[in-house]
């Protein structure tokens, strides 16, 4: 792990995209700005791969800053922004906290969540703007930058739309970020994976013949982005996301009543679609394109064009006045961060629930994209402990279904560093005693390696092994793995350049 940045620099508050971007360019190194003209289909990702986009994207890739590209090719009156939270080290910076402290801090705010609350419109800065579909021109085609990532992409896709929905029955509302392909002037196709909760109120309004009205909600305080990306059971059908943001600034983020439809919008938000998912309607996802692919995702491959999705008609787009779209570069460490914190906090709480003091920490490693693999980090004290760790690990994988492998780690192995995590499998792993296998559950519907044609043992397609590494220590023979004892030296001294200040 880097070395956190320094607790001492007193920075103000962030309740927004543009406040997260004053206090990263407090920060050297952490907002990259470039004028030089960027295409932004396929361009724009191809320069961010190897600037900073990190995770599973295929080598040569890098951690590095946050990117803002002022000139998009064919939009004059755009910028888009990449990366704002694809460093770990940033979204803490971003998140008033260190990197090792973020599931913790994470956690932390689901205990204080706190409701959002109605501002009216004239304290939306998301209305600045307003574009309707009925408007002469209007086209979502060349209003707003869509980027794709590869020249295979089914078409131009928003990335990090949250989209915000209602329970046609119930009333109570959620937020999810969804992959959304730009298919028409005013036509989005939206993917939903399985028992996402705004597609079960879309099949409530579906049943009903109705439209869904939902907000896309996009260029947002990161606090919004990361709180929107718990899962059940940590946020359950009924549970509205956005108190988690609430909680962790410690006061409520602000909504505001859309302009065309009947639902709500983030008020700060940099750019709104506002529109409605049509019952009964499906699309291709790669009609205009015949590309036979989707984009690539979080398992580090290009998903194909899936065949038939729901689609939004947009009936409005409102925006900031010089507005930001903020996208991604899938499948990288934005990814990872987004979806593997708020693992991290869910697996931490239900962990400490069921056995306190025994977990450490907790890391949903880069390498399955914040989903597929989770370090745990536990401290054994005496004998009855022995077998807890495995428990801790079921639990991992109870309150988390869509996690894969989970290695445990002894308290003095770093759960973030993986030459740290390999050299404890190595030393302290037996794999004819130390692999638990839990065959033919449900796994991740984006792991290709999920399907009956690549082993017998997995019965239909979405069923997987999850596997448990136990790389710690045996209690009755600790004493052998007791790690070599170095001098405690403060650096500061010796190398002030890379230590600028003394850690305790």
């Amino acid at each position: 792990m880097e070395q956190p940045f320094p607790a001492f620099i007193d920075f103000p508050p962030i309740n927004d995209l543009r406040s997260a971007l004053a206090r990263l360019q407090q920060v050297p190194g952490q907002l990259l700005h470039t004028d030089h003209p960027v295409d932004p289909h396929g361009e724009l990702a191809g320069v961010y791969k190897r600037v900073g986009a990190g995770g599973t994207v295929k080598r040569p890739t890098r951690l590095g800053p946050a990117m803002m590209f002022n000139h998009i090719k064919g939009y004059p009156d755009s910028r888009v922004l990449v990366g704002v939270m694809a460093s770990r080290e940033r979204v803490a910076l971003l998140l008033d906290t260190t990197p090792d402290r973020l599931a913790e801090r994470m956690g932390e705010a689901i205990e204080k969540a706190i409701d959002p609350v109605v501002v009216p419109r004239e304290q939306a800065p998301c209305q600045e703007i307003v574009h309707r579909a009925e408007d002469p021109g209007f086209d979502l085609r060349t209003l707003l930058p869509a980027p794709t990532n590869t020249d295979e992409d089914a078409g131009p896709f928003f990335c990090l739309g949250l989209v915000l929905g209602s329970d046609p029955e119930e009333g109570h509302a959620d937020v999810t970020i969804h992959r959304l392909c730009v298919q028409g002037r005013d036509r989005l196709s939206i993917f939903f994976a399985p028992d996402r909760h705004i597609d079960k109120f879309r099949q409530k309004a579906e049943a009903a013949g109705k439209p869904l009205p939902v907000t896309i909600n996009m260029g947002l305080d990161p606090a919004i982005l990361i709180g929107s990306c718990f899962e059940a059971p940590t946020t359950p059908l009924g549970y509205d996301e956005l108190k988690i943001a609430g909680g962790l600034r410690g006061r409520p983020v602000e909504l505001v009543e859309a302009v065309s439809i009947g639902q709500k919008a983030i008020a700060r938000a940099e750019v709104v679609i506002e529109g409605e998912i049509l019952p009964h309607e499906r699309l291709r996802e790669d009609i205009n394109t015949d590309s036979g692919r989707a984009m690539p995702e979080f398992p580090g491959y290009t998903g194909p064009a899936n065949p038939s999705l729901p689609v939004i008609r947009v009936t409005a787009v409102t925006m900031r006045r010089q507005a930001i779209l903020q996208t991604l570069v899938g499948p990288g460490e934005e990814h990872t961060n987004l979806a593997g914190i708020p693992t991290e906090a869910s697996i931490r709480n239900a962990v400490e629930r069921a056995m306190p003091g025994l977990l450490k920490n907790v890391y949903a490693h880069t390498a399955g994209g914040g989903k597929l693999l989770a370090v745990l980090q536990v401290a054994k004290r005496r004998p009855g402990d022995e077998g807890r760790q495995r428990q801790a690990a079921l639990i991992a994988l109870a309150v988390y279904r869509e996690l894969k492998n989970v290695i445990l780690v002894d308290e003095d192995v770093d759960p973030f560093d993986s030459d740290d995590v390999l050299w404890a499998m190595q030393t302290r792993y037996q794999g004819d005693v130390d692999t638990i296998f839990v065959p033919g559950v449900p796994g991740h519907v984006l792991d290709p390696s999920q399907v009956p044609e690549y082993s017998p043992s997995i019965a239909a397609r979405g069923l997987t092994c999850k596997t448990i590494f136990d790389c710690t220590a045996p209690w009755h023979l600790r004493e052998r793995f007791e790690r070599a004892k170095f001098r405690d030296v403060d650096p500061h001294p010796f190398a002030p350049e890379l230590f600028p200040q003394a850690r305790s």
